[in-house]
């Protein structure tokens, strides 16, 4: 049982990447426009983030030390301070999207506008950050997050042409009236969905909160190669159910409540009570990951005390910083501008960051002053190298195509 629990660290960063409130409708609604035919985009993102993760846990593993800290050390302040600006306004986007995202789980199942449950929802996760054991944090959220499983269920169950769906995803392509532009846009922000800066800050810290050593290398590569490859198969499986339910009747994706539709198709009732459950967990997860990478960034570049590994008064300027996004969160949503355009937004704005991210990551990686003998092989290196020429592209061209496009419309 303690093998199986060890891998919850990655399942909850692997959901909160994957499958957050932005992803949740931005899967459905490339589903309901394109079908599989972006199936190859998370199979990529996957793939990238499974290399990048296990760098940085590597490193964690093997110097003892968090990935923020070593890129302010090993490239200056100068340098570490571009990346830490880059990522944490990123971070800091994505916050508000989960609190919102949680807030909206919260109207599915209560019909109160969700609105009314933004405080409750940001003073729910600063509670938990503030009381709860990391390890009990990553166990609980991801171990709830496993319920999304019910799409891939609610897939099969719709009894789709899985010859057609196969179609789809080998012959990557816009259909209809789609433009290769759109196609283009939401094939970036799926990629860097897949690959979100706070993914890797929120992993490499958590290896520090566990304390992971030379002997944790098995455990943090099963929490990589299992918890972030199944966050992605719960994304096809979103994908798929719009594919299936909303792409023959030309029904465009928007809401979280039609996210949810095709488990409500499938299974009635007991299916919408489990996939709300999910959803919960996904973006409460989320937003736990997100405020915790926000804390985790600014505190590692000042050299403040941080973590759940010690006190909060002897952390409280890492506590103070998640306090304070919160509240940005609270009065940014208060506003009633849209949970979901705010991470879709944040997603492309992350595809921006990303070579910033993981640049240094690459070069801390191939340091044997941090890692000893456990440097990158030239695999690793040819990999790792090739996606950031991916990333460059993404970084480049997202903007423009944001603009071409009026942001996939």
């Amino acid at each position: 049982m303690k093998k199986v629990l060890a891998v919850t660290l990655g399942i909850l960063t692997a959901i909160g990447g994957f499958v957050d409130i932005g992803d949740l409708v931005t899967n459905a609604l490339v589903g309901a426009r394109f079908g599989m035919r972006m199936a190859w985009v998370v199979v990529i993102g996957v793939i990238g983030i499974c290399l990048y993760a296990e760098m940085s846990g590597r490193v964690v593993a093997m110097s003892g030390r968090p990935v923020f800290d070593l890129i302010r050390e090993r490239l200056g302040r100068r340098t570490g301070m571009v990346t830490l600006v880059a990522s944490f306004l990123v971070t800091l986007l994505t916050v508000i999207a989960e609190i919102g995202g949680v807030a909206l789980a919260f109207e599915l199942a209560s019909g109160v506008n969700y609105l009314l449950w933004v405080p409750l929802a940001a003073l729910a996760v600063w509670l938990v950050v503030w009381r709860v054991k990391f390890s009990k944090l990553e166990t609980v959220f991801g171990l709830m997050g496993l319920l999304l499983i019910v799409f891939a269920v609610a897939l099969f169950k719709l009894g789709p042409d899985w010859g057609q769906l196969m179609h789809q995803a080998t012959n990557p392509h816009p259909v209809g009236h789609e433009s290769w532009g759109t196609y283009a846009y939401y094939a970036i922000a799926l990629f860097g969905a897949a690959m979100t800066p706070y993914e890797v800050f929120f992993f490499s810290s958590g290896g520090v909160e566990e304390k992971w050593g030379r002997k944790s290398l098995g455990t943090m590569r099963s929490n990589v190669f299992i918890g972030f490859p199944l966050g992605g198969l719960l994304s096809l499986a979103i994908a798929g159910c719009a594919a299936v339910l909303f792409l023959p009747v030309g029904i465009e994706v928007g809401t979280l409540g039609q996210v949810a539709l095709p488990v409500g198709v499938a299974f009635g009732k007991l299916g919408l009570a489990i996939v709300l459950i999910g959803i919960f967990a996904a973006t409460f997860g989320a937003a736990l990951e997100t405020v915790l990478s926000c804390g985790y960034t600014i505190a590692q570049y000042r050299g403040w005390q941080w973590g759940k590994f010690v006190r909060p008064r002897e952390a409280s300027r890492f506590h103070l910083v998640m306090i304070v996004c919160l509240l940005l969160a609270i009065m940014t949503l208060m506003t009633a501008v849209d949970p979901v355009k705010v991470t879709e937004y944040s997603v492309v704005f992350a595809a921006m960051a990303l070579p910033l991210t993981y640049l240094p990551i690459l070069i801390i990686a191939n340091d044997p002053d941090y890692v000893g003998d456990q440097t990158n092989g030239r695999v690793r290196n040819f990999l790792g190298i090739g996606y950031l020429f991916l990333l460059i592209v993404a970084s480049v061209a997202a903007i423009p195509l944001m603009i071409i496009t009026k942001a996939g419309q």
